[in-house]
């Protein structure tokens, strides 16, 4: 018995040198060749170019929804998204709902998304009513398309005033201080 305990503690010893061994030699190895090494480089035929808002400029917009709606004692909610409907900057305006803030969001969302004014899409819904039913989607005026060279880059979402029509209005303010 205790030469089968032994010989157990000898070969559990081995054992663990050999492994401690191991990962010491393969953590002290040399890097790869670098030219060993395959590149993953696209090559041009398969890339393209596209515009994006810097954040300077999705905030600059946003603050002059933020201003129109002020002077019209509005209190709403403004965010811009780029063109993959991604969150550039969201503002809460002083006093607007708690709803306008996810409002805001999904009309930005929406209006990037089809590349046309909100209030353009709530007409489509006559034709094709389970459009509303696309996750992240808002089918209500205040989201206006950002575009660029023809293409949408962002969409301008508002929410928080009476009407679909202000938003959007505060929403076109946006997209008018991005053009200047």
């Amino acid at each position: 018995m205790k030469k089968k305990l032994v010989l157990g503690t000898t070969v559990a010893a081995v054992l663990a040198a050999g492994t401690f061994g191991a990962v010491s030699a393969n953590a002290s190895a040399p890097a790869a060749d670098p030219a060993a090494v395959v590149k993953a480089d696209a090559g041009s035929d398969n890339l393209f170019q596209t515009n994006h808002l810097t954040i300077e400029a999705a905030t600059d917009a946003a603050e002059a929804v933020l201003d129109a709606a002020a002077k019209e004692n509005q209190r709403v909610s403004v965010a811009v998204v780029d063109r993959n409907g991604n969150t550039i900057v969201t503002l809460r305006g002083d006093g607007a709902g708690p709803q306008s803030y996810e409002s805001a969001v999904k009309k930005a969302y929406t209006a990037v998304s089809w590349n046309a004014p909100t209030s353009e899409l709530v007409k489509r819904l006559e034709q094709a009513p389970n459009l509303k039913d696309i996750p992240g989607t808002l089918f209500l005026g205040g989201g206006a398309p950002v575009t660029a060279n023809g293409g949408p880059i962002a969409g301008i979402g508002v929410a928080g005033a009476p009407s679909g029509d202000l938003d959007e209005k505060f929403a076109r303010a946006g997209v008018a201080e991005l053009a200047k």
